[in-house]
């Protein structure tokens, strides 16, 4: 890549999106400030947490299970830069309820594609995971080089690889100052400003951006060495999710349904005893040997949802080098360096954004996160 007139940027929060696109910029040479109050990884960011699901089917959505691919290989090129181990490839199982749903649309997209995909009987299913309950399936759609990614530890490496090619790390409470940013005292300027700062987009640039903000609950039981290497999984008609035991942590096991509002601000809080019933009786269906075995821990996050669970990326309408980049609704984490790519092109006039990650307000659509179930949609 070159410049194309960008010479310096500042990007405003350093999460998936911003770490990535900071990343980028800097490894091609730009002058980058990337600021954030808290450090890269912290819990309490939308892009914090232990690990994100990495799959490419996105249903018959072409241009996002596309983005998922390019995503990982852009993920194995920080992994070879950085000396991390990111991506969790022990495969994804999406639970097909139905021979015409969500899954069938994302085998064909994956298929003329070239993605690697399986659609396997019940039979052989189960044979993937200690305990499954196939009852209520039509068959089981498999991803084999999908997984899951090392969340914090993935935005430390893209801070980090950033800050290797120059960039400069800020810490603080960054506010508009027309098109430039006030950081306390300081006011800082560059060529190009980009607020990807998860959340908090919805109250900065209210009008702009329409954004849901949710607790979603995280819950890791003690399966036992029989888990560790499993696939992630997704059950999208019942709206729940999960991974095999990664790093010692447990099972993870997730009801997708959205959750009730938080605030960016809010404290995040602990889980819910009504949250683990929920899990706890997911898994008495589908994973049943997992269903009276001692819960590991918990854990809360953030979503940050657009209504039709795309992204959304733009420059601003009046403010002349200041770009708008969030909305991950759930299933941005994997895209990051993808969408941060594009986002970069865009700004350097190579490349227009899709119509669907336009900035204002959004039509309810079918959900692109793991929940079909979802309340927006």
């Amino acid at each position: 890549m070159t410049n194309r007139g960008v010479n310096s940027a500042i990007v405003i929060g350093a999460g998936t999106f911003g770490a990535s696109i900071a990343w980028l910029l800097a490894r091609d040479g730009v002058a980058v400030t990337l600021v954030d109050q808290y450090e890269p990884g912290d819990r309490r960011a939308t892009s914090g947490g232990e690990t994100r699901l990495y799959r490419c089917a996105h249903g018959d959505a072409v241009d996002y299970t596309r983005m998922a691919r390019r995503g990982r290989e852009l993920w194995h090129e920080l992994e070879a830069e950085t000396g991390t181990d990111l991506l969790v490839e022990h495969g994804m199982a999406w639970f097909a309820h139905r021979d015409d749903g969500w899954e069938a649309d994302s085998e064909r997209v994956l298929r003329a594609a070239d993605i690697p995909v399986e659609r396997l009987s019940r039979t052989e299913a189960a044979a993937l995971f200690p305990s499954l309950g196939t009852d209520d399936l039509a068959y089981v759609l498999f991803e084999p080089e999908a997984g899951a990614i090392r969340a914090a530890a993935a935005v430390r490496a893209l801070a980090a690889a950033a800050t290797a090619h120059g960039a400069l790390q800020r810490r603080g409470r960054a506010v508009p100052d027309g098109n430039g940013v006030r950081l306390d005292d300081e006011r800082l300027d560059a060529d190009v400003v980009v607020w990807a700062c998860g959340g908090w987009l919805r109250d900065l640039f209210a009008g702009l951006v329409s954004l849901r903000i949710t607790r979603q609950e995280l819950f890791f039981f003690a399966g036992g060495p029989a888990w560790t290497g499993v696939p992630a999984w997704v059950d999208y008609d019942l709206a729940a999710y999960g991974t095999g035991d990664i790093d010692g942590l447990g099972v993870k096991a997730a009801p997708d349904t959205e959750g009730p509002p938080l605030t960016p601000e809010d404290e995040l809080p602990g889980v819910s005893a009504d949250g683990e019933a929920v899990a706890r009786g997911y898994l008495r269906g589908r994973f049943p040997a997992l269903a009276d075995v001692p819960l590991v821990g918990g854990t809360t996050c953030r979503y940050e949802l657009t209504a039709d669970s795309h992204f959304l990326a733009g420059p601003h309408p009046a403010l002349a080098g200041v770009w708008l980049v969030g909305g991950g609704s759930g299933h941005g984490f994997k895209h990051g360096p993808a969408l941060a790519e594009r986002v970069v092109a865009a700004i350097r006039g190579e490349a227009a954004l899709p119509p669907a990650f336009r900035l204002g307000e959004r039509v309810a659509g079918r959900s692109l996160r793991t929940a079909g179930s979802n309340t927006t949609g």
